[in-house]
Order: C-alpha cells, then sequence, then structure tokens
C-alpha cells in the first residue's frame, strides 16, 4: 500500500519539453488543469500528495518519477539518459531526505531513468533503453541487493521506457503491450493484453487497488475493470505531447 506521493507542478517551460510524439506543443493552462485533477486522483486513492514547486529551469521536470526511484528499503537517485534532464536531481536528495534515511545515487557513466524501472514486490525489472545503460542497470542492482531486493534487465526494442508498454498491477496481474505480451521475463504474470491502438493506455498506475488510466481509451478500462479494479480515468492528453503518461508524473511510496 502506498501513503504519499511526491508531484511537481509544470512549469511554462514545459511546452518545449522533450518529444518525439509530433501531437504539438502542449497547453499549458490546460496542463496545469490536468495535473491539479491528478493530484486529486491520488488524493481519493488514500494518498498525502507532496507537491513541489515548478522548476522553469528543467522543462521536463513534471515528469518526477524518472528522477528517483522509491521502495520500502531505500531510495535512489537517478542519473537521466537525457543529458537536459541531468540538473533535476539537484534538490532531490533534501527532498527526500525527510522520508528515507538510506539513499543512494547513480553515477556516470551509468545512465537511469527511473521510468524504465518496474517493481513487482521485491524484485526490479530494469529497462535497457536510450535511457537506461547497463552500467546505470548494474549499480542499480547492486544497490537493490544491499537491502535485501533484487534486480533484472529486459533489452527494450521499441518503446521509450520500460513502463511505457508494461505496468504491474498487483495481484500477479500485468498491463502488457506490443513488444511485451511475448517477452518471455514476463509469461510467468496474468497478463492484461493492451491493444496497439490503445496502446498509451499501458502507462497507467496501481494505488492502493484502484487503477489510474488515461483518459479515452475504453478497451483499456474495460479489461482493467474487468480484472476486479476499480478504475479512475484521468485526462492526460497535454502530457502525452511530451512522451509523458500517468507513472511519469509522481513518485509514490
Amino acid at each position: 500500500m502506498f501513503t504519499k506521493a511526491i508531484v511537481r507542478t509544470p512549469a511554462p517551460s514545459m511546452i518545449n519539453g522533450l518529444t518525439s510524439a509530433r501531437l504539438g506543443k502542449p497547453d499549458f493552462d490546460l496542463a496545469l488543469k490536468q495535473h491539479a485533477e491528478y493530484i486529486q486522483a491520488l488524493k481519493s486513492c488514500g494518498l498525502k500528495v507532496i507537491c513541489l514547486d515548478p522548476n522553469a529551469q528543467y522543462p521536463d521536470s513534471t515528469f518526477v518519477e524518472d528522477v528517483a526511484l522509491l521502495t520500502n528499503k531505500c531510495a535512489i537517485i537517478t542519473n537521466p539518459g537525457a543529458p537536459s534532464r541531468r540538473g533535476e536531481i539537484s534538490g532531490m536528495r533534501e527532498t527526500l531526505s525527510a522520508y528515507y534515511e538510506d539513499i543512494e545515487d547513480i553515477l556516470a557513466p551509468g545512465l537511469l531513468e527511473a521510468g524504465d524501472v518496474m517493481m513487482v514486490g521485491s524484485h526490479f525489472y530494469i529497462g535497457l533503453s536510450a535511457r537506461t545503460n547497463q552500467s546505470g542497470a548494474d549499480q542499480l542492482m547492486a544497490h537493490l541487493q544491499k537491502y535485501g531486493l533484487a534486480g533484472s534487465v529486459v533489452e527494450l526494442k521499441e518503446v521509450l521506457h520500460l513502463k511505457t508498454g508494461v505496468a504491474y498491477l498487483e495481484h500477479n496481474n500485468l498491463l502488457a503491450c506490443g513488444e511485451f505480451l511475448t517477452h518471455p521475463d514476463f509469461q510467468k504474470f496474468n497478463i492484461l493484453p493492451i491493444d496497439s491502438i490503445e496502446s498509451y493506455a499501458a502507462n497507467c498506475i496501481w494505488v492502493n487497488d484502484n487503477v489510474l488510466i488515461p483518459q479515452g481509451y475504453p478497451h483499456a478500462l474495460e479489461t482493467i475493470s474487468n480484472a476486479g479494479y476499480e478504475v479512475l480515468e484521468v485526462d492526460v492528453s497535454e502530457f502525452r505531447k511530451l512522451d509523458g503518461g500517468l507513472s511519469c508524473l509522481s513518485l509514490r511510496f
């Protein structure tokens, strides 16, 4: 069960964030509205939400998930693979020190963005991507082992981050699309398939037996509802324009 989440309010500079989506620039005012609704959804699931101030120096800084990995034993500050995002880790240690005694770091030449890390109990799947390299994964696995946790790597072929295409919904249920539907590392799970036409909905989050899903994906909603979850739809259309999704917008612990 989660009790808290850390989010960061978008800054006006977000309209210049990294993207490959070709969906146009975000509408900043609408993004602020959607972010506020996202916070309310987290609160409705019983979480206390810690909201960090906007950081205009870093357009992608609202995607706070990528700069830290939070476990039940320790926090790990990452070293983002996107050069323009590496400054986002500044100040994160101070924020996390209010909640964690043990904080580790991923150091160069290691690169790691936590959007590439999926927690399944005490095991962490680490996607090797354009943003996360083997050195970063090796460092993360060493940190995890120190605290009695474990990790393994998953090579990505089609998606930006591991959690772009797969989400663990607890109870052995794994939401998956594309390359992950038949990936050998995930066949032990009960796979809830997401069709390619609704692939964006594969990035959703489990919060205390609720599942937050992006608005506008009816088949994915039906699949998740039929698996027994309370589903909350959240409109994140403006964050999709920056390759961002629901998991990217918070650190849940």
